[in-house]
């Protein structure tokens, strides 16, 4: 269904038909700040694109410009995007009225449900890769470690990741599962970063399912590359509108959240995630510059970056 809505057509702000939290952070920061700090039209984010539009991918192509979409989502999360699609498929050939996603097959191929953009290029980069799940893995004892590997092992992924989230990410909540990803997705952070110090990858848009953790957390080291030119609490209200801009599916992102054993919090805005990541990459790093050093990103490539989004 269209969320279109009656606001002016020629406003870069206007709504998308199928696509929420979308935004140019760097007109939400001039417009919070009132004057211009970053260039506007280069570094976008979002929630998924898979339900968008023929109208919404020809503003994405032909307004905007869209060179690069990096989708930070999962393996679990792309396979359920394509079980979703084939169920709308099958509902709209049959007219069923239900479909149980959960039971539904693996697809052999899950990229089914990506939204192809005319003259885009698209990096898959699941930021819970393999050293956040082993992460994961530790925190488990040996009679739940055992009952995920063997669900692992006879195909039963999505059972795993549900064991997964019920005994460690819910106890971790969205402020420790993002310190998890700056401790162990270093190598999937590091390729989201040598993508944005290239000088070909804009106008880059950032997504995740939400659009709000993950994506907020890549969101944050840019603005922190800006330096002091953006201030703490524009970071802030950039990061906590996603709350309010993820309303219009509120429900089903409930469901699909509980389908994976987590609950409410992991679909609000965490007051304290913008001090509370800032503090722990000082603390723990010495910086967002120390850190991206550390995991391989060196100062020249922040400094194009810094570039490419200063005004």
């Amino acid at each position: 269904m269209s969320r279109h809505n009656s606001v002016d057509l020629d406003s870069p702000d206007r709504p998308f038909d199928n696509i929420i939290n979308f935004r140019d952070v760097g007109r939400a920061v001039n417009q919070f700040c009132r004057k211009e700090i970053l260039k506007e039209g280069v570094f976008f984010r979002s929630a998924r694109l898979d339900d968008a539009s023929e109208r919404d991918k020809r503003r994405l192509a032909d307004e905007l410009h869209i060179h690069t979409v990096i989708d930070l989502r999962s393996t679990a999360e792309h396979q359920t995007g394509t079980r979703k699609r084939r169920a709308e498929l099958a509902k709209a050939e049959s007219d069923i009225s239900e479909y149980d996603l959960t039971a539904a097959p693996v697809p052999a191929n899950p990229t089914e449900h990506l939204l192809q953009i005319p003259g885009s290029e698209r990096a898959l980069i699941n930021l819970s890769g393999k050293g956040f799940e082993r992460s994961l893995i530790s925190k488990l004892d040996w009679l739940t470690y055992g009952k995920v590997i063997g669900l692992m092992t006879i195909g039963c992924r999505n059972d795993a990741v549900r064991l997964l989230c019920q005994t460690v990410m819910q106890p971790r909540g969205l402020i420790g599962i993002a310190k998890d990803t700056l401790d162990f997705s270093t190598a999937e952070l590091r390729k989201v970063f040598e993508i944005l110090a290239s000088e070909d990858s804009y106008p880059t848009l950032v997504h995740c399912t939400q659009g709000k953790d993950r994506t907020g957390l890549v969101v944050l080291f840019i603005l922190l590359l800006a330096g002091e030119a953006v201030p703490t609490e524009a970071i802030v209200d950039d990061y906590s509108r996603s709350e309010l801009e993820l309303v219009p599916e509120f429900e089903e992102r409930m469901k699909e959240i509980r389908a994976v054993g987590l609950d409410e919090e992991f679909i609000r805005c965490p007051p304290g995630f913008v001090p509370d990541m800032t503090a722990y990459l000082e603390t723990k790093y010495g910086g967002v510059r120390a850190y991206l050093e550390r995991i391989g990103v060196g100062i020249e490539m922040q400094e194009r970056i810094k570039e490419k989004i200063l005004a």
